[in-house]
C-alpha cells in the first residue's frame, strides 16, 4: 500500500497546523485519528447506478 505523502502532509501541516517535526514523530495510523472521521466514501459506479434506477429521468408525455 503506498502512501500519499503530499496529501497526508497537507492535512497535517496546513489543515491541522502541526509543525512539520510534529508531523514527522506521528506515524500515518495517528495522523488519521488526528483527522478524524474522514467521512463516506466517495460515489462510485454501483451506487450511481442505483440512484439512476430509483430516480429516472423521465420525459413528459405532451400527447393528450
Amino acid at each position: 500500500m503506498r502512501l500519499d505523502w503530499p496529501g497526508m502532509m497537507r492535512a497535517g501541516i496546513r489543515g491541522l497546523g502541526l509543525a512539520p517535526d510534529a508531523f514527522w514523530r506521528l506515524t500515518p495510523a495517528e495522523l488519521l485519528l488526528k483527522l478524524g472521521p474522514l467521512g463516506e466514501a466517495p460515489m462510485n459506479r454501483g451506487r450511481l447506478e442505483a440512484l439512476l434506477a430509483a430516480y429516472p429521468d423521465a420525459k413528459e408525455s405532451t400527447d393528450g
